[in-house]
């Protein structure tokens, strides 16, 4: 059952891709309850190797990872995911998460962190809030028009004016 809360996060507006990968059956149980009412396609991994063979094998947006796999740890997947030509944004979660963890998570380049047992509210905000981010950063339409310099505009100019100096320009 959805509670008032959880109507007021946002889902996408199309069906969207999430990889929950745990080697415990009961966190990927309790993801797919969470995600299954609004519009997450849910990808499940009980390890890395079998997570990379899914994101090898089609473009997914989120991925949440348990903290350890017999196999590696979020690290690894952060690592490995990186080659990727439009890698996940990674969530990692763990019971013993803390303020190093989240601190460690998103100085390499994680998006964020769930401790568990999860809060369905904390899962679909900062599910929703990974696909986003994820969307504007692959699947942002081009500009219209490509952005001009300066010195296109004005072929007289030899230099770029404002905080960024064309080389050799005088300070």
């Amino acid at each position: 059952m959805t509670d008032r809360s959880e109507k007021s996060i946002p889902s996408p507006a199309r069906t969207a891709a999430v990889l929950a990968v745990s080697p415990l059956p009961a966190d990927r149980l309790r993801l797919r309850e969470i995600l299954s009412q609004r519009n997450w396609k849910l990808h499940e991994a009980s390890d890395c190797r079998e997570a990379l063979a899914l994101l090898h094998g089609q473009s997914i947006p989120v991925l949440l990872c348990g903290r350890d796999h017999a196999d590696g740890d979020w690290k690894d997947l952060l690592n490995a995911t990186a080659r990727l030509p439009s890698p996940p944004n990674l969530i990692v979660f763990s019971r013993l998460a803390d303020d190093s963890l989240w601190a460690e998570v998103l100085n390499m380049g994680g998006f964020d962190v769930l401790v568990t047992p999860f809060e369905p509210e904390e899962v679909l905000r900062v599910t929703f809030a990974a696909w986003n981010r994820w969307e504007c950063d692959f699947c942002a339409a081009p500009p219209k028009k490509p952005m001009r310099r300066a010195a296109e505009l004005n072929p007289a100019a030899d230099v770029v004016t404002g905080p960024c100096r064309a080389v050799g320009a005088s300070a």
